[in-house]
């Protein structure tokens, strides 16, 4: 069977009332004064009753238990729990506060006397009715455009120095020296470098001369000086 509740004119619950009766005489909710709430609660009871109003028996158990706690109070031995009671009824006062707040924002933000509807479908017409000077077409074009490039890779150009250059194995440069060596017999060391099309074939003499030298194919002569520095080929490594 559905339980019947009822509705009082004024209260909606007996927590109402206690926060009524709590601003009425301008009590400290943290700290209530339990004789004085049960007194004026039990007489709104008792008004409520001569009215001929149905109490509901939620405001009869809140009346019991503020009984209960204030004989709780009056045993020395049981304060701990009365100031447990007194919290835990504490706590039930300050969450329905907040929660009658909180329902008279929300009543303010809501509006029963409107009503809202799905947006009709509408067809729209798409087509481009604005007209504009070729000039104006021409930049805007050229400014989109450039905006496109800038998000596109480098081109490869703009690596060519770095990771583009000619590789010129060092045994092709070995071979060149050796071959101008037979020929002339000797060489200034600086006209090795003078046929050297670029820095990849400069370095390449160089670690060409360097490998010759340490396998004992050429020998290097001079005082120091690049340009009287000869390189001989070691007539014994021949043949």
């Amino acid at each position: 069977m559905e339980q019947i509740t009822y509705t009082l004119p004024v209260f909606e619950g007996p927590l109402d009332l206690l926060l009524s009766l709590i601003a009425k005489n301008k009590l400290n909710i943290y700290d209530i004064e339990i004789s004085l709430l049960l007194e004026q609660y039990t007489e709104k009871i008792k008004e409520m009753q001569e009215q001929q109003l149905d109490v509901a028996s939620e405001f009869l158990e809140m009346a019991s238990r503020l009984v209960y706690i204030k004989s709780t109070m009056l045993l020395p031995k049981h304060e701990e729990e009365a100031e447990e009671l007194k919290k835990e009824l504490t706590g039930q006062l300050l969450e329905y506060q907040e929660c009658k707040r909180l329902a008279a924002v929300m009543v303010q933000m809501v509006s029963f006397d409107g009503f809202c509807r799905e947006p009709s479908k509408v067809d729209y017409d798409m087509t481009y009715t604005r007209q504009h000077n070729a000039i104006v077409l021409a930049q805007a074009y050229v400014r989109a455009a450039g905006r496109g490039k800038k998000k596109l890779p480098p081109p490869a150009e703009a690596f060519k120095g770095i990771v583009a250059r000619r590789i010129v194995p060092v045994g092709t440069r070995i071979i060149k020296v050796l071959r101008t060596l037979r020929r002339n017999g000797s060489s200034p060391y600086s006209q090795l470098f003078v046929e050297c099309e670029d820095k990849s074939e400069l370095v390449a003499t160089f670690l060409a001369i360097l490998e010759l030298v340490k396998g004992k194919r050429i020998r290097v002569e001079g005082d120091g000086d690049s340009a009287q520095v000869r390189i001989i080929e070691r007539k014994e490594q021949q043949g």
